[in-house]
């Protein structure tokens, strides 16, 4: 039998997300405090956490880091996927956003393995040593991803994965006339991640789509 690829609908992720384990009460508690806080909510869906979780996992990852704290949310989802001895490096530019994250990472339960770097993640991830990280995760602002790609691939080890939010460029990828910079942007990225011999990649339609690579 020839397979045939199918279209996933809102039922199907409705279906999925049905089956897959939602927030704890403390992961509640920090998305509702975070809207008091008149921050944006646009954290990683529980799906795509858990999925990342167990790719951390799989791939037995000790040092990891993100670009993009906000509230903390992702961060926290992956440091609970790390050993006791791991830890998630995560760069924050916005000192609001900062605090809020290091308050809350701090009440958490991985709080010993979470480490908040501030100021712009193309300051920070140059002073971070090559070859240091198992995995990186970005999910910040777009029309940077292409250089916070580069930098991702001399801070991962041989074998480890990049990981990258919004590929379906909140809803609005196949969009003809949508001129949004920042889906613009995604498209940009889109097409550059495609093209990077050192890794093997492939967009898993989960969330907002999530890029998932190994660097070769």
């Amino acid at each position: 039998m020839t397979a045939t690829s199918r279209a996933v609908s809102a039922e199907h992720f409705a279906y999925l997300s049905s089956r897959t384990a939602g927030d704890d009460e403390f992961l509640v508690d920090l998305k509702r405090a975070a809207a008091a806080a008149d921050i944006p909510a646009i954290w990683i869906s529980p799906e795509q956490a858990s999925l990342m979780q167990i790719l951390l996992r799989l791939h037995g990852a000790q040092e990891v880091v993100e670009v993009g704290t906000l509230a903390g949310y992702s961060a926290i989802a992956m440091a609970r996927a790390l050993p006791e001895a791991g830890r998630v490096r995560t760069i924050e530019v916005k000192g609001r956003h900062a605090d809020f994250a290091e308050d809350w990472i701090g009440r958490s339960d991985v709080a010993g393995r979470i480490e908040v770097l501030r100021g712009r993640a193309l300051d920070v991830l140059p002073g971070l040593a090559a070859d240091s990280a198992d995995a990186v995760f970005i999910d910040a602002d777009k029309e940077s991803y292409v250089g916070y790609l580069a930098e991702s691939l001399r801070i991962v080890r041989r074998g480890g994965l990049i990981m990258v939010d919004n590929a379906f460029a909140f809803g609005r990828l196949l969009e003809e006339d949508c001129t949004d910079p920042d889906v613009e942007a995604v498209r940009v990225f889109n097409d550059h991640m495609a093209g990077v011999h050192d890794l093997q990649s492939i967009i898993v339609p989960i969330g907002d789509g999530l890029w998932v690579g190994v660097k070769l």
